[in-house]
């Protein structure tokens, strides 16, 4: 499979993606689908991992635990790391490098499909980052990130110790915001070395131009997984309106976030990097 062309993220690429997405018709799924079967414009295909995952993985070991192993039943496994909306999959093989038994899960079986086949192709683009550990298995999983249909194609029953999250809360309409925290913080393992990673894109463009992708600031990732499940309401600059009576214990806790020094061009300069654990 040749390297995929990697489309300009200007005005022309946001407008023509916009309005695919725009008035009444197939559901969001379908759509996403049909870009994938149409293949001829994927603006968000980089062809590589964000830079600012291989730099976390590799600079900020101190976030994802002591080992890539765990202990389960008196045995050890691998950790499993979670990528929805993952594409070709060039994020799965990286995490796999990593050690970490890597999902990538896509609405689209032509994503699928594609994603399948690079893994064959360029699996040695990925070396192991550690002879002792190895590499981890890479698997393409067919399914709708809110249901559970998926499971059946994933060991540990739908639960993950690294969950990855890049262009997949923007690729969403708002109104599903607080359905994507309450079931990211399900899909989170209780091992308390379990981590969600958000880089966080596009920061610099106000909610109310539309998308997809949609305007995501930091604020409203730290309000919607603060309260993960509740209807936010937003102001008219576009921050989440917190209600008084709203209980956060259920949410994640943010425990660090940069600015990183490298990501994709599109993001260079306004992504920012968080990660979350759950507070309890």
């Amino acid at each position: 499979m040749a390297s995929p062309q990697v489309a300009p993220f200007n005005e022309e690429t946001r407008n023509r993606l916009k309005e695919h997405f725009s008035g009444d018709g197939p559901s969001q799924n379908t759509r996403w689908a049909a870009l994938w079967d149409e293949g001829d414009f994927l603006p968000w295909d980089q062809g590589v991992p964000n830079p600012a995952l291989v730099d976390t993985l590799a600079d900020r070991k101190d976030l994802l635990g002591a080992s890539v192993l765990v202990e389960e039943g008196g045995n050890q496994r691998r950790k499993r790391a979670l990528v929805p909306g993952c594409g070709r999959g060039y994020d799965v093989l990286l995490l796999a490098s990593m050690g970490y038994d890597a999902y990538g899960l896509e609405v689209s079986a032509e994503a699928v499909r594609q994603a399948e086949n690079w893994a064959q192709e360029h699996l040695d683009d990925y070396p192991v980052s550690s002879e002792a550990i190895g590499a981890g298995k890479v698997r393409f999983v067919l399914g709708d990130f809110f249901d559970d249909h998926w499971f059946s194609g994933v060991d540990g029953l739908g639960k993950f110790e690294l969950i990855y999250d890049y262009t997949f809360f923007c690729a969403l309409p708002p109104s599903l915001r607080p359905a994507w925290a309450a079931r990211s913080v399900e899909l989170l393992s209780t091992h308390p070395d379990s981590i969600l990673i958000c880089i966080e894109f596009p920061t610099y463009k106000e909610l109310s131009t539309g998308g997809p992708p949609w305007g995501a600031s930091p604020v409203m990732y730290m309000a919607h997984l603060s309260y993960p499940g509740v209807e936010l309401r937003y102001d008219q600059e576009g921050a989440p309106i917190i209600p008084l009576e709203v209980d956060g214990a259920k949410g994640l806790m943010r425990t660090e976030h940069w600015k990183p020094k490298r990501s994709h061009k599109m993001g260079q300069g306004t992504d920012w990097v968080s990660v979350w654990k759950r507070s309890a």
